[in-house]
Parts: C-alpha cells; sequence; structure tokens
C-alpha cells in the first residue's frame, strides 16, 4: 500500500512564504561553526521602478512548481558547490515599499564559496521560477520580471 504522507520539504524548504522574512534567522540556520564565510542577498520593495513611482508590489506564484523549481535550483547549487550550506526564502502577496521580497543567504569554508552559490541562487529563482510581480503605483499596476510579462 503507497504511503499517503506528503513527501519531506527538500532541505530548506519551505521556499515561499505569505509572512515576512526574517534575513537574519536565514542567516542562522546556515551558519556553522565550521564556515568563514556567509554571504546574505536581501531583496527589497523599492519605491521606484525605471522612472515610475512604485507604492506597493504583490507576487503571485504558481507555488507547488515555484516550490519544485526552487527545491531543484537549491539542490544544483549544492550539488555545485558542496560545502555550500544555502537557504531561500520568497515573499508572496502584497508587500509595502522598503519589505523584504525574497532572501538568499548561503555559508561555506571559504566566502568565494559563499558569494558564489548566493549569487547564483537569488540568479536562478529570477530566471526559473514561476513566480511574477505586479508593480502598484499612481501611473497604474504593471507585471514586470519573471518567466512571463503575467501569471
Amino acid at each position: 500500500m503507497p504511503d499517503s504522507a506528503a513527501p519531506p520539504e527538500p532541505e530548506g524548504g519551505p521556499f515561499l512564504s505569505r509572512e515576512p522574512v526574517d534575513p537574519a534567522a536565514l542567516l542562522s540556520s546556515v551558519r556553522r561553526d565550521s564556515d568563514g564565510g556567509i554571504a546574505l542577498f536581501v531583496g527589497v520593495v523599492r519605491a521606484s521602478h525605471e522612472g515610475r513611482a512604485v507604492t506597493a508590489l504583490e507576487y503571485h506564484a504558481y507555488e507547488p512548481m515555484a516550490e519544485r523549481e526552487i527545491g531543484r535550483l537549491v539542490a544544483g547549487i549544492s550539488a555545485r558547490h558542496p560545502q555550500v550550506r544555502i537557504r531561500i526564502r520568497h515573499r508572496l502577496g502584497r508587500l509595502a515599499v522598503g519589505e523584504v521580497a525574497v532572501v538568499v543567504a548561503a555559508a561555506a569554508p571559504h566566502r568565494d564559496e559563499a558569494f558564489a552559490a548566493c549569487r547564483e541562487g537569488i540568479e536562478e529563482v529570477k530566471a526559473r521560477a514561476p513566480i511574477w510581480k505586479l508593480e502598484l503605483g499612481p501611473a497604474g499596476d504593471s507585471w514586470v520580471d519573471g518567466l512571463a510579462a503575467s501569471p
């Protein structure tokens, strides 16, 4: 008889959150006594984009696929950088200017590995995860970035 229990979360998952993301918590989750370098990327909502005022962002995702894809990219980064521990959290929903949208934390014995894994993490999330961003502002709303112009 097949096991009906949900599969375990990939290392570091879940990757999406509707609650505020705490960069310090992710830093703490990657840090080990053997690590000499910890790199952190924190993406926040900014007040303008390409000359247009932004009052808020809404992040939307195809959640099951986004969780799987971020899990795959974390596994790939871990395979390419076996001494790195990496964590990624991306916020969904409506965020005000200044709120944290995404965090990538990576720890490794040496800084070069930590920096490389952190950079790969944010670049791959932006390129591969089915997450879309709707910019809200006084000039109107518009879809930007992500895998497609709109979900």
